[in-house]
């Protein structure tokens, strides 16, 4: 698919000043507009890298998590609250891990109505490969140096600490 051509002109710094113009000044609309645009340009540029792989990044994120735990595995509802999604979403990403050869499901021992996800042997080779290939292409950031990427996670984390993403310390 070919790359879209570049605009001559920035339109979100566009829309910013016919929004002053008609509605004032409001640099909130700025920000989450370039904020939802980066999130585009990152979801594709990432999704493009472990596609090949079988995976979304949402996938991936999933494969990675199993890999943190101690035992390569964790229960559909933890899963859930590390990535902090629906409980049908997680299902769904598992469902699919599982159908790849990527994931095993087998019931919980210490709860008779849960259900564990189980990393493979397979899953975790891809997720080595592809957390690779996301390394170097540094996530989609290259733009940023190491500095401002961290600058970048501290100014978006009282965001997500309002909306109650964790209990900051």
């Amino acid at each position: 698919m070919p790359k879209p051509l570049s605009l001559p002109f920035d339109p979100i710094a566009r829309a910013d000043e016919l929004w002053k113009q008609r509605w004032g000044s409001v640099p909130s609309m700025a920000a989450i507009t370039s904020i939802m645009r980066a999130h585009q340009i990152l979801l594709a540029e990432v999704d493009a890298v472990v596609k090949p792989y079988g995976l979304t990044f949402a996938r991936y994120e999933a494969l990675v998590l199993l890999t943190f735990s101690k035992e390569g595995e964790l229960t559909m509802s933890k899963i859930g609250e590390r990535l902090q999604v629906h409980p049908t979403s997680v299902t769904n990403t598992v469902d699919r891990l599982v159908r790849s050869g990527l994931v095993d499901k087998r019931p919980n021992p210490n709860d008779g109505r849960g259900t564990l996800a189980v990393i493979t042997d397979k899953g975790r080779e891809v997720v080595e490969a592809a957390t690779g290939d996301l390394m170097a292409m540094d996530f989609g950031l290259g733009a940023y140096d190491a500095e401002e990427c961290a600058e970048i996670f501290a100014m978006l984390r009282p965001l997500r600490v309002a909306a109650h993403d964790f209990e900051d310390e």
